[in-house]
């Protein structure tokens, strides 16, 4: 019989697992509790990863050259990569990523807000690694250091690769910032649109994130939205000022007591909007993944009938 979730037993011995910086791997006993919350979390990012892809994707035909051409597919390939390698995290905890799917398919998961914001120059594909991924590195940099096994190895994984995502981005808004005043008018433009929303992509203040304190706990997060907030900015204003860029924030200065560069008010209705599927391309980003997977139904019925025949024939040798 199932030892019951609430046993106080267990839940004491996995608490002290916990606090002890023990690694939770899939066969161990976990809290219901636990197992949803990374459940939440992990397809969350799963989610993020897929969706994140069309932003860029949308650019691939109209890269300005074969070299940059390339290196952006190779990026949207790497996004494949990493929400599928999640999704195969989120099964270790018993769920079945077609399940995960289909949730996002019907509007009832999320993904990173950033995704819903629409990309209107060849510059925003620089801004997007820079920023974007230069912010997903140091979430995700602390998640390798998560409580759950199987999710802190992955990120180990996907951060190498995100790296090299930001290195490209930096390396195409230094061209631009180098290049034509034309150029750096719409790579200031880029960054003036992207700034906010990738301050954002950290999730609410502290004091208004429902779910922070119970993960801090459990250490699937090892830092406080507002602590991953602030050393993103502290990395990323003086990549801006290298590149002879505007921070468009009239508040952002340098605090020489804390060393932190203190930023503006957040705009959290803007967030909150876009969450709630009011954003600029939320529409179009779930309409163009439903055909998505509407239309790969062949390849996935055409995968599962070979893997039952193979099944089959395996039976039947061993008989």
């Amino acid at each position: 019989m199932p030892v019951p979730a609430e046993d106080p037993a267990l839940l004491a011995a996995f608490e002290a697992r916990i606090a002890a910086g023990e690694s939770i791997e899939p066969k161990d006993w976990m809290p219901e509790r636990y197992r949803k919350q990374l459940t939440r979390m992990m397809s969350q990012h799963a989610h993020s990863e897929i969706v994140g892809m069309l932003p860029e994707g949308n650019w691939i035909t109209r890269a300005p050259s074969l070299r940059r051409k390339l290196s952006l597919i190779a990026k949207v390939q790497d996004e494949a990569g990493h929400g599928l390698y999640i999704y195969c995290g989120t099964e270790t905890l018993g769920v079945d990523r077609h399940e995960l799917v289909e949730q996002l398919l019907d509007g009832r998961a999320k993904y990173s807000s950033i995704f819903n914001y629409p990309t209107l120059a060849w510059a925003d594909m620089g801004v997007i690694g820079w920023l974007v991924d230069g912010a997903a590195i140091v979430n995700q940099t602390v998640l390798a250091k998560a409580s759950y096994g199987p999710y802190a190895r992955a990120m180990v994984r996907i951060c190498k690769e995100e790296n090299f995502h930001k290195r490209q981005g930096y390396e195409i808004c230094t061209v631009l910032a180098n290049g034509t005043p034309a150029q750096k008018a719409m790579l200031q433009d880029s960054v003036n649109r992207f700034w906010w929303p990738a301050l954002m992509m950290f999730g609410p203040s502290d004091t208004n994130s429902p779910n922070s304190a119970e993960l801090l706990r459990w250490r699937v997060k090892r830092k406080t939205n507002d602590e991953l907030r602030q050393r993103f900015v502290n990395l990323t204003v003086p990549q801006a000022i290298a590149l002879g860029l505007t921070i468009p924030d009239p508040d952002l200065h340098f605090n020489e007591a804390t060393g932190d560069w203190e930023f503006g008010e957040i705009d959290w209705s803007e967030f909150y909007e876009v969450v709630k599927g009011n954003g600029p391309c939320n529409q179009e980003r779930m309409e163009t993944r439903r055909a998505a997977h509407e239309n790969g139904e062949w390849v996935r019925a055409a995968a599962t009938a070979h893997a039952e025949k193979q099944r089959a024939r395996r039976d039947t040798a061993a008989a």
